[in-house]
C-alpha cells in the first residue's frame, strides 16, 4: 500500500466549507495530545457532536463521553442493559479484559446528562462499531467540523490499483472520550480526585498524574460547567 495525500476532495469540498463558515478559526487552539490520544476542549467537543451527522451515533458518542467508560466497557454494555440502574453504571469484573485494572468492579457516576444520555444508549438497535471504524468516524467528523489538523489521504493498493479514501486527525482514538472526560472531571473537581478515580477505575495517583495537569484555560473551565454539572 502508497498513501498520498490529495488537498480538495470534490464529495467533501462545499460540506467543508460550510463548517469554516460556521466556526472561527480562532476557537482551534493548540491540540491536547498526551500519550498520543487526543483531549477535546468543550468547544472542540461540540464541534464534533454537531459535525456527526446520525442520531444513533451521536447517542453512543456522548454516552461515551459521559460515562467515561472503556469502549470495550461500552460494547458489553450494550449488550447487559441492566447493568444500568437509573443512577449508576454497574461494571462486574468480566465488564473489562484490562489485565492490571485496579478494581475489579466499579460503579460509573452519572449526573443527570449522564443518565438520560445513556437511558438512550441502551435501547439503540445499532452496536458500537469496531475499534478502527469509531476512530475513523472521529477523524471524519473532526474533518467535517473544520479541524485545521484534520485531513482526508487516498490509501492506493498497488496491486489493484483500488483508491480508498481515508480521514486522519491526529490523537483521535477511542480513549479520546473517555481521557477527555476524566481531564475534565480533574480539572473542574481537584479535590473529589478519588471519587473521580473509583468511578474511572484507576488510582488516585494514576488520575493526578496523567490527568490533572492537563493545559485548560478559564474559558474551558465555564464551558465544562454545561457538561459536568451535577456529577
Amino acid at each position: 500500500m502508497v498513501y498520498r495525500y490529495k488537498k480538495n476532495i470534490t464529495n467533501f469540498k462545499n460540506l467543508t466549507i460550510l463548517y469554516f463558515f460556521m466556526y472561527n478559526m480562532d476557537d482551534f487552539k493548540r491540540p491536547i495530545i498526551k500519550e498520543r490520544t487526543r483531549i477535546f476542549r468543550p468547544k472542540e467537543w461540540k464541534k464534533i457532536v454537531d459535525a456527526c451527522p446520525k442520531i444513533e451515533y451521536r447517542t453512543m458518542l456522548q454516552a461515551l463521553l459521559f460515562t467515561g467508560m472503556r469502549y470495550i466497557e461500552m460494547q458489553r454494555f450494550q449488550k447487559y442493559p441492566s447493568w444500568f440502574d437509573s443512577d449508576f453504571v454497574h461494571l462486574p469484573k468480566e465488564a473489562s479484559r484490562k489485565e492490571k485494572r485496579t478494581q475489579m468492579e466499579r460503579w460509573v457516576r452519572l449526573n443527570n446528562q449522564g443518565k438520560m444520555i445513556v437511558s438512550y444508549f441502551v435501547n439503540l438497535k445499532t452496536m458500537l462499531p469496531s475499534y478502527q471504524s469509531w476512530s475513523e468516524n472521529l477523524a471524519c467528523w473532526a474533518y467535517r467540523a473544520g479541524f485545521p489538523d484534520a485531513k482526508i489521504i487516498e490509501k492506493v493498493n498497488k496491486k489493484t490499483g483500488e483508491v480508498k479514501k481515508i480521514h486522519k486527525c491526529p490523537g483521535m482514538s477511542v480513549k479520546s472520550t473517555r481521557k477527555t472526560w476524566e481531564s475534565w472531571l480533574m480539572f473542574y473537581y481537584p479535590h473529589r480526585s478519588m471519587e473521580i478515580a473509583q468511578s474511572q477505575g484507576h488510582t488516585t495517583t494514576t488520575s493526578l498524574q496523567y490527568y490533572m495537569n492537563s493545559p485548560f484555560t478559564e474559558e474551558d473551565k465555564l464551558l465544562m460547567k454545561n457538561y459536568l454539572e451535577g456529577w
